[in-house]
């Protein structure tokens, strides 16, 4: 077993979930996730928004907006676009995750948008990324979606049944709803019925969520056996690189396993300086370059 910051492409093709998460775990909290939009005009419109943030670093791509009735991903060339995720996957050498959304019943605080049955968190959605090639499903919400936190519980349960890969759960900010966003219960009911990574805002991004917050909660989830993911999903991804910097060390003396910059800048990925200036923060220049640099024929 390989840490994840030392795996080549032929490492990752055919990893087993549970090698996955041994990888990230060994990896001492140096393993970033990128967050790309799926359907908007990609950052260069001659690839995909996955190539650009695999190529500043990223060590896993977390698929946005991916609908599994009507797969899409701009930039794929024309041979690609029948098994998206598969092709994807070999572009980027890296592991490929989406995200599907557990949509609830609460307290509305914004319009919730409606969305399509494929990005709903469902059995038959779960079942479809199976067939799909996904590496791994994230269940959270994008602003408005109406996400709760009872339905990510419900919805871990039904992915678990359905899907083979690592499950993500969490939520990185409302979602459009009144509830409590940074939740210790949750987090360990979350890790107690089968979620892998337990996914929590990183400190920082949503008000009143310190350091300390988090690293109480890191330790918290550890003893279950879970690993924890720090988001910056509230748009900072788009801001100064000394910002992402700071988010990012300061993620990592809460003890995440995992950091996740999402994709909320002008083209559905995060600014590449700031993908790239967060893997240096966490890992250094050596690591960040081994990652960058790599070909994915290794």
């Amino acid at each position: 077993m390989k840490r994840l910051l030392a795996c080549f492409a032929s490492d990752f093709a055919g990893m087993p979930p549970e090698t996955l998460k041994a990888a990230i775990g060994a990896s001492a909290g140096r393993t970033v996730i990128s967050e790309c939009i799926v359907t908007m005009e990609p950052i260069v419109p001659e690839l995909t928004n996955a190539e650009v943030a695999a190529a500043f670093g990223a060590d896993m791509i977390l698929l946005n907006l991916y609908d599994t009735q009507n797969p899409l991903i701009r930039g794929l060339p024309i041979e690609g676009v029948d098994d998206p995720i598969r092709a994807l996957k070999r572009l980027v050498g890296r592991p490929v995750g989406i995200n599907l959304e557990p949509v609830g019943q609460g307290v509305a605080l914004e319009s919730i948008h409606k969305l399509p049955p494929g990005r709903l968190a469902t059995a038959e959605t779960f079942a479809a990324a199976q067939a799909q090639g996904v590496d791994y499903i994230c269940l959270t919400g994008n602003p408005g979606s109406g996400v709760t936190n009872a339905a990510v519980l419900d919805a871990i349960k039904i992915c678990k049944q359905q899907f083979s890969g690592l499950i993500i759960a969490g939520k990185m900010h409302g979602a459009g709803v009144g509830e409590e966003t940074f939740d210790t219960a949750a987090f360990a009911a979350f890790a107690e019925a089968g979620a892998d990574i337990i996914l929590m805002p990183a400190p920082g991004t949503v008000p009143g969520v310190t350091e300390s917050d988090c690293r109480d909660a890191v330790r918290l989830v550890r003893k279950t056996g879970a690993l924890t993911l720090s988001a910056i999903g509230t748009s900072q991804e788009s801001a100064d690189a000394n910002t992402v910097r700071e988010i990012a060390l300061s993620s990592k003396r809460a003890g995440f396993d995992i950091q996740h910059i999402g994709d909320g800048a002008q083209s559905g990925v995060a600014e590449p300086e700031n993908l790239m200036a967060m893997s240096v923060a966490i890992r250094g220049k050596r690591h960040t370059v081994f990652r960058m640099a790599q070909s994915v024929l290794r």
